[in-house]
């Protein structure tokens, strides 16, 4: 499977980390496409400490490099993974605007009824954030708040984001360790 990952100009780029991380170690994933948004690429390097790993898996491409292979409607790439996703990259997107790598990206999964999911990590939301939302939904892709959960009594902040990268590998259909919710 071949994933592009885009990180955008919202907090919360700990999300990305740990799902590349994660990515990079499955043995379903045989190529990571990365690409950040200018604001991303900012926001990622003061919230983060440690850099992306370095792996032959991970590309990382500019948002002007329109001819990477997920911005084609005939690559092989099956998903991509919006994380985090500023309202502003979802609005573009909602409303058909492919003005860098990263909106044409989504656009092409989005008409190859690929998997698209936005992991929107902002807060409060407007009634323009809700019906954008409403329609990445319609046409088919999946708003996966950076919303962690508490099920698993978390007690770092890795174990708590991890609720979120765990649900996103789940809507990949990538077996993941995480926790799972026991059914009584």
């Amino acid at each position: 499977m071949k994933i592009a990952v885009a990180i955008t100009g919202a907090s919360g780029t700990i999300y990305a980390r740990q799902l590349i991380q994660k990515l990079e170690k499955s043995s379903e994933v045989e190529q990571i496409g990365i690409v950040f948004s200018s604001n991303g690429l900012k926001i990622y390097n003061s919230e983060n400490t440690s850099p992306l790993p370095h792996h032959d898996k991970i590309k990382i491409y500019p948002d002007k490099e329109f001819d990477a292979p997920f911005a084609s409607g005939s690559s092989t790439y099956s998903a991509m993974v919006i994380c985090p996703c500023s309202c502003g990259t979802l609005g573009r997107i909602a409303n058909g605007i492919s003005d860098s790598l990263i909106t044409r990206a989504a656009d092409v999964m989005l008409k190859e009824r690929r998997k698209l999911i936005l992991t929107v990590r902002e807060t409060p939301l407007s009634l323009i954030h809700i019906q954008n939302m409403e329609r990445i939904t319609l046409a088919g892709g999946i708003i996966c708040p950076a919303s962690p959960s508490f099920y698993s009594s978390p007690t770092t902040i890795e174990q708590l984001t991890n609720t979120v990268v765990d649900r996103i590998l789940s809507l990949l259909n990538i077996k993941n360790d995480g926790f799972k919710w026991r059914e009584m």
